[in-house]
């Protein structure tokens, strides 16, 4: 079966820019994450195709390897050089008449999947020690949900040429965070225990959460009159909805710490806090009438205040 094409899972030109791809992918990362669509296993099948065609081509070394060489390039253990070196050996032999047998018996798809060295496999190159030995570790990256990180906990990713492999991510896990897959490398030459895979996680971006450290934000939408009057609202948080106090007389923009609600720090127990920002949200229906006479009755109440009077004069 044909692979499937990255470019086209995000809607772009192979010749797209990497704001296009951005712009692209955020767009797409919006209608279908799972958190938009609970319970909906297409959307969040297809989630995972728009997440990880970025993780690919919003990365420019992922991309050129993925131009060049298709979803074979981003394998665990894949060596360009040994793979360019290949093509081109191949491209030589095939040109000679005295090359046919040989070549017969060599496969691209064997070298583009990791099964051994360009130099091993024909027979020249450093000589193998005598005895069992470990397979090559092999090293890799693996995208992850942000919530998956900052909570941690075991998961299901998915790697090229391995399929489904069961990891626990660590409490509080960043982008670049390194974790090591025991025995899932290389495969020993001669009967040794397999490898180990080094895994870089690549942490997706949330649709409303974003990170610092062990600290998470979120900008939540509010109404006028929860400003003015204040009370308890419901937010979102890693963990679930929470309750938060708004102050009367909150202004647009006023931050909001829930101590404790971020994300664990990493060699400790203890956790980030997480950072709300009330961002008013003026009535959609509402005409310019209705807005124009909450406008009138509100300017008597400043007085002569000037609220601008702290940045001075223009200079």
């Amino acid at each position: 079966m044909p692979e499937k094409d990255l470019y086209a899972a995000l809607g772009v030109s192979r010749t797209a820019t990497q704001d296009e791809i951005r712009k692209a992918y955020r767009k797409l990362a919006r209608k279908h994450h799972p958190d938009v669509n609970p319970n909906d296993s297409k959307a969040a099948e297809r989630f995972k195709e728009i997440s990880f065609a970025n993780d690919v081509l919003a990365d420019e070394k992922k991309r050129k390897l993925y131009d060049e060489f298709g979803l074979k390039g981003l394998e665990a253990g894949f060596d360009a050089d040994q793979a360019r070196a290949y093509k081109h050996w191949q491209e030589g032999a095939r040109r000679s008449p005295s090359s046919e047998e040989f070549t017969a018996d060599i496969d691209l798809e064997d070298l583009l999947g990791g099964l051994g060295g360009f130099g091993e496999r024909f027979g020249f190159g450093r000589r193998r020690p005598r005895g069992p030995q470990k397979g090559q570790d092999a090293h890799g990256e693996a995208p992850v949900d942000f919530l998956d990180a900052v909570r941690g906990g075991k998961v299901t990713l998915q790697f090229e040429g391995k399929g489904a492999l069961n990891v626990t991510i660590p409490p509080g896990a960043d982008d670049g965070t390194k974790i090591r897959l025991a025995g899932q490398g290389m495969p020993s030459p001669n009967g040794g225990p397999p490898g180990d895979l080094f895994v870089t996680l690549r942490v997706r971006p949330h649709p409303y959460f974003s990170r610092k450290g062990p600290d998470v934000y979120v900008d939540l939408p509010v109404t006028v009159p929860e400003l003015l009057r204040g009370g308890s609202i419901q937010v979102p948080t890693p963990d679930g909805a929470a309750s938060v106090k708004i102050p009367p007389k909150s202004a647009n923009g006023r931050k909001l710490r829930l101590r404790g609600k971020g994300a664990t720090k990493r060699g400790s127990k203890d956790r980030g806090d997480l950072y709300v920002t009330l961002s008013a949200v003026l009535p959609k229906d509402a005409d310019e009438g209705a807005l124009e006479k909450i406008a009138a009755e509100m300017e008597p109440l400043y007085g002569s205040t000037d609220v601008r009077e702290h940045l001075g004069p223009a200079r």
